[in-house]
């Protein structure tokens, strides 16, 4: 891709988009979740240990590192709900991709556009196991930056075509509704949580306020319904009551940081769970009959961050959108680094005279 190894390719939000829609939004979904499934499917490899957060009373800040043996990967991610009151983003992030032979990065990107793409992929992944098979509709309970995604996703990978929107903020609502105009959906907007569940096969359930809530009451959810919840990914915060989990079978990516992060943080630490990847390599069974309730209890893991930059290093090859940084000194002697900052300050060599 860059043939000077000691530059570092760098995806800004501007080449992303551009990339985004180079590819076109569903495909870059579905081809993003084809790499998610495909690293779940070879989980083991992994190096795996739950994200490194700092928490404040504003939000959190993490680190999500993990690595295959032959290449490491780390996301910087914030979440502070706060900021949507300030005019910012609630989630913004980056990532690194490094080859494990040498430790030099070989790719950074912005990850605030690609976690929205894969945290949409990965829910996608997890239903096409987990949902019921003539699933057609889906409720998608908070509107905001995320919604537009999971609903490109689902259709993408399941064939959705019928939403039932709910937003405390109609504002919220419309914003989903108008950007999803050009998509064939048809789209409900409801007035409530419990008017957007009614008739909907697929649950997704993905607000912002980092609280314990209770956006689904287990008067809502009958038999047969696939739950994708996404809000609850931090502790302190969940969306569904405990009586629901009580009733679903529960599917995680990575247990020790779901039990504290997840709904299932609501649960005792030995509630039985299944692990995602067992499903995906038949190690364990998904939905077993129609009238299961199944929950993916969605928190995010660095194995899907992973995959996201992985797709993006292999859509870049002749397409010039990214920019090379000069971030790896580079001394003409490797132990000489001392002496690279004193040439650095010497004099250019003078020009000879024209006609000399």
């Amino acid at each position: 891709m860059i043939p000077n190894l000691n530059i570092v390719p760098f995806v800004s939000v501007d080449n992303m988009m551009k990339l985004v829609l180079r590819v076109g939004i569903e495909r870059f979904i579905a081809g993003l979740a084809e790499y998610v499934e495909e690293d779940f499917r070879r989980w083991e490899t992994f190096d795996k240990t739950p994200r490194l957060a700092s928490h404040s009373a504003e939000g959190v800040i993490e680190l999500m590192p993990t690595s295959d043996g032959r290449t490491y990967g780390f996301k910087y991610v914030n979440g502070h709900p706060k900021n949507t009151r300030e005019g910012r983003q609630t989630v913004t992030a980056f990532g690194v991709l490094a080859d494990v032979g040498t430790g030099y990065p070989v790719l950074l990107s912005e990850m605030t556009i690609l976690t929205a793409l894969r945290t949409a992929a990965t829910s996608a992944v997890a239903a096409r196991h987990l949902a019921p098979r003539d699933a057609a509709c889906m409720a998608i309970i908070g509107n905001g930056a995320q919604s537009e995604f999971q609903a490109v996703a689902f259709r993408a990978l399941l064939g959705i075509r019928q939403l039932r929107l709910y937003d405390i903020d109609p504002a919220a609502t419309r914003k989903c509704i108008r950007n999803l105009a050009g998509f064939g959906f048809d789209i409900t907007p409801c007035q409530s949580a419990e008017e957007a569940v009614a008739g909907a096969q697929i649950v997704t359930t993905v607000t912002a306020d980092k609280q314990y809530a209770t956006i689904l009451t287990d008067n809502m959810v009958g038999a047969g319904i696939h739950i994708n919840a996404v809000g609850g990914d931090c502790p302190g915060k969940t969306e569904l009551h405990r009586d629901i989990l009580m009733r679903s079978d529960i599917f995680v990516e990575y247990p020790p940081q779901t039990r504290i992060e997840g709904e299932i943080q609501q649960l005792a630490p030995d509630h039985p769970v299944t692990e995602l990847w067992q499903v995906i390599t038949g190690a364990a069974p998904g939905r077993a009959n129609p009238g299961q309730i199944t929950l993916f209890d969605s928190v995010g893991f660095a194995t899907e961050d992973f995959s996201a930059l992985r797709y993006v290093r292999d859509q870049l090859a002749g397409t010039g959108l990214y920019e090379g940084l000069d971030m790896l000194a580079d001394p003409d002697e490797p132990r000489d680094l001392f002496g690279m900052i004193l040439r650095a300050a010497a004099p250019a060599p003078a020009k000879a005279p024209a006609g000399a």
